[in-house]
């Protein structure tokens, strides 16, 4: 597995204005981006710092993230996320998104935990 299982594994900012993010953390830490296509339309941000990745920008500004309040998301890596998602409901949390795939990124699940906290778990792709 890319990542190790139970770790901080990945951190993308959830933004509206996209263009002022990417100005702010270009102007203040070097970050440089990289433009993802996303399956449907839409661009992801790959955030680099000396070429590196070290974190993404999703885009909320649509209709269908009304609500959604900007912040950093961060990934856990998982082992199998879908074994793992039965283990976390049992243990109190929510489903917010259902397991998906992104394509060469891995297997994703939006979680909110028992105290309430958002949190992503991803078993990455190899």
């Amino acid at each position: 597995m890319a990542g190790s299982h139970g770790k901080f594994y990945w951190n993308e900012l959830m933004a509206r204005d996209v263009g002022k993010a990417k100005k702010f953390y270009a102007d203040t830490l070097g970050w440089s981006f990289e433009a993802m296509p996303m399956p449907g339309g839409g661009t992801y941000w790959i955030a680099k710092m000396s070429g590196e990745p070290v974190g993404g920008i999703f885009d909320i500004s649509g209709a269908d993230y009304a609500g959604v309040p900007e912040g950093w998301m961060p990934y856990i890596a998982v082992d199998d996320v879908d074994a793992r998602v039965k283990k976390a409901v049992a243990a109190g949390a929510k489903v917010m998104k259902p397991a998906f795939d992104v394509p060469n990124v891995g297997r994703i699940v939006i979680l909110q935990e028992p105290g309430g906290a958002g949190i992503g778990w991803m078993t990455p792709a190899d």
